[in-house]
């Protein structure tokens, strides 16, 4: 295993391997402006969502699973366990929920429905990734919660026990029931507040079994790790990589779509799901552009892109299966010449 770990300023806080670094306060003014000059009516969706409502057994069947929840939120049948990635299941992606980004689409699987888990995986502190609620309500029914260093603090704090938290490094690994959880560099930044920018470290992570290989983005830039990361644990028979909540403005810490293809092929990827996307007003482009652009990439590089509707069922032994891969969009736009009651009944 490679001995790159993670490194921090001389005031303690986390950096990036390549320097790169979050829109500063430099560019507030500009993004302020683009915000409120942005006149999009499709930045969300006018019509609802396909969403497959979906229960799942109190214990976990042998078969590996992957159920899309929203945004970055995946729960994952791996060795008769489940694992939750991520999981906001919050109405707002927001320190209070009276404000702030709101789902625009329902939740396949409530969180009082959720069973017990083998583990929580979190990629990094920001509100649309870690949720305060969320974490409190699944700390009796989750056995670990695996985190990059410092975001243990966070959970301390929320009443999770210590013995429950496995806080990891970049390149450092854990083995859980036979799946072994590798905390992997990104590109991106951290802070719930305003002083504590950087002070807990942000990853994506390779999830192996004897069997399957899945890669976990959480949020990044695109960075020349996503290569050194296939090299050293790849390939990898999934990828789930952010795809959504960019600009050209923090382009260095949220990926374009044609980058995230990018890294799924650095990455060494067989079979690509795009996350990050169609739950929450993160940025200015349209609900679905990052599908719509991620998919021309895809058809132009041969890359076999799976775009499951939330809650649908992925059989990640048989991730060649046509029903993963239907544009499910296409009908939801404005200009789509469709009426709202036909697209319901085709979906």
């Amino acid at each position: 295993m490679t001995s790159y770990l993670s490194t921090t300023d001389e005031n303690q806080r986390y950096m990036n391997s390549s320097g790169a670094n979050e829109a500063g306060f430099s560019k507030l003014p500009q993004i302020l402006w683009q915000y409120l000059k942005n006149g999009n009516q499709e930045r969300t969706p006018a019509f609802p969502l396909p969403v497959q409502k979906f229960q799942l057994p109190e214990k976990a069947g042998v078969e590996a699973r992957l159920y899309k929840i929203s945004h970055s939120t995946l729960l994952l049948q791996l060795n008769s366990n489940y694992w939750l990635t991520d999981p906001v299941f919050s109405e707002r992606a927001s320190p209070v929920q009276w404000a702030g980004p709101k789902r625009f689409h329902e939740l396949p699987i409530e969180l009082a429905d959720i069973p017990a888990l083998a583990g929580v995986i979190l990629s990094h502190d920001h509100y649309d990734h870690l949720d305060k609620q969320s974490i409190i309500a699944l700390k009796d029914r989750t056995e670990h919660f695996i985190v990059p260093l410092g975001v243990e603090q966070h959970l301390i704090s929320w009443g999770i026990p210590q013995h429950k938290i496995i806080s990891l490094d970049w390149w450092q690994h854990t083995q859980l029931h036979g799946v072994q959880l590798t905390a992997t560099p990104a590109q991106h930044f951290s802070g719930r507040g305003l002083n504590d920018k950087n002070k807990t470290l942000w990853a994506s992570w390779a999830i192996r079994t004897d069997k399957l290989n899945v890669f976990f983005s959480g949020d990044s830039g695109y960075f020349s790790g996503f290569k050194q990361i296939g090299e050293v644990l790849g390939p990898f028979d999934l990828t789930l990589i952010e795809t959504g909540a960019y600009n050209e403005l923090w382009a260095d810490i949220h990926m374009m779509p044609e980058q995230s293809l990018r890294a799924h092929l650095d990455l060494q990827g067989k079979y690509m799901i795009p996350i990050h996307n169609s739950s929450f007003d993160l940025a200015m482009h349209n609900w679905f552009e990052p599908l719509d652009r991620l998919e021309v990439a895809a058809k132009a590089y041969q890359v076999s892109l799976l775009t499951p509707v939330f809650g649908q069922s992925i059989e990640l032994e048989h991730l060649y299966k046509a029903d993963y891969k239907k544009p499910w969009w296409y009908q939801l736009k404005l200009t789509s010449k469709s009426q709202p009651e036909e697209i319901l009944k085709a979906e």
